[in-house]
């Protein structure tokens, strides 16, 4: 496996640094050869499997112990480990499938060792997200090409970056700085900050509507969603939707908002017509949040914390606002993604160092991988 490693600057800081913050295939029925069932082996069955899942040319994980790693969908083997000096919190493929964007957050806390919010005890998304910022430091947005690994770019951002999103038509990248509760909005063209934009109290996770307008972002240390216009470059209103919340989905018609309530076990979803709420019970300490290609389903990855972890993904039907299915996962389930056309689910596990590949049709891990140390975030190329 060969290793790239990536010079950037040192970042020190005294106190936390935030972090801890898709396809599947059928079962193939045996095939007929002249009016008989023939066995597959274990060999045809992996082909058959790698064929339903074409879609997805790889995924990338971003590890907090300070790499990036490249999986190859087709084999589930770790194509590739990028080292970064830093905590990376976050990453993201660009719509067009050619860049990957990932946060990355200073990595020196006390006695020299990366310290983690998001993946231990009870300040991993409730309490105090911010530490001592006497000696703040700037976080970093990083751009790779996504097929040679070569870092492209470096951009500095606000503190302790948490959530990287490109916008859908790739005119802009989206950084939330969860110390300095604004986002930093970078234009594509010039890789440059262009606009820091306000918003509530520890921003934290967010999605963009798919037709590039609005911002829904998830303010940890608050009650709220901060929606930003990215239009007007400001923030147009705040929803409150409960406790800790930390990560949000939008469904494709910009209709239905979610967000995850770390501190209630809780996944909110909001009708944005109107702004109420409804509220649907989850797993223990929720964090990411993800809504399939269909907007039928939202997947919530339970996390928990580091001395009591859960192991869980919540299937929730939109339409009925119930829980469908309970997938079991590794331990720490944070970061969750799916494939295009949904029949494969992708979760990190903060607390075993894994991903856990999930078919949807069966509601069932159908693999585990190795990857880096903390994986948090996920994205998927396409």
């Amino acid at each position: 496996m060969n290793k790239t490693k990536l010079s950037l600057i040192t970042l020190l800081i005294s106190g936390a640094v935030l972090a801890g913050c898709s396809s599947n295939s059928n079962q193939s029925s045996a095939s007929a050869v002249k009016g008989q069932e023939e066995t597959k082996t274990s060999e045809e069955v992996k082909e058959t499997n790698i064929s339903e899942t074409e879609n997805v040319k790889f995924y990338f994980t971003a590890d907090e112990g300070g790499s990036i790693t490249k999986i190859n969908a087709a084999t589930n083997e770790v194509d590739e480990i990028i080292e970064v000096d830093g905590t990376v919190h976050n990453v993201q493929v660009s719509p067009d499938g050619k860049i990957l964007g990932a946060t990355v957050v200073p990595a020196m806390g006390h006695g020299g060792e990366s310290q983690s919010e998001d993946n231990h005890g009870e300040d991993s998304h409730g309490g105090d997200a911010h530490g001592d910022a006497s000696m703040e430091m700037n976080g970093k947005a990083l751009f790779f090409d996504i097929e040679t690994n070569e870092l492209l770019n470096t951009v500095e951002v606000g503190n302790h970056p948490a959530h990287f999103v490109f916008t859908e038509d790739g005119k802009y990248a989206l950084v939330t700085n969860t110390e300095d509760n604004n986002v930093s909005v970078i234009d594509m063209e010039s890789l440059s900050v262009t606009e820091t934009v306000d918003t509530g109290k520890g921003p934290h996770g967010f999605r963009i509507s798919s037709d590039s307008r609005n911002a829904y972002i998830a303010n940890m240390a608050e009650d709220s969603v901060s929606v930003v216009n990215l239009e007007t470059m400001k923030e147009q209103k705040r929803i409150t939707v409960g406790s800790t919340p930390v990560t949000t989905g939008i469904t494709s018609d910009g209709k239905t908002l979610v967000a995850t309530l770390n501190a209630e076990n809780i996944l909110a979803i909001v009708n944005l017509e109107t702004d109420e709420v409804e509220k649907v019970e989850v797993g223990k300490g929720p964090a990411q949040v993800y809504i399939d290609g269909n907007n039928q389903y939202a997947y919530v990855a339970n996390q928990g914390t580091e001395d009591d972890p859960s192991n869980t993904v919540t299937v929730v039907d939109l339409s009925t606002k119930m829980v469908t299915a309970t997938i079991e996962t590794g331990k720490g389930a944070h970061g969750v993604v799916t494939s295009s056309d949904s029949k494969r689910l992708y979760v990190t596990n903060m607390f075993d160092n894994t991903v856990t590949v999930i078919d949807t049709e069966q509601n069932k891990a159908i693999e585990t991988i190795e990857v880096g140390n903390v994986p948090n975030g996920i994205s998927t190329m396409e």
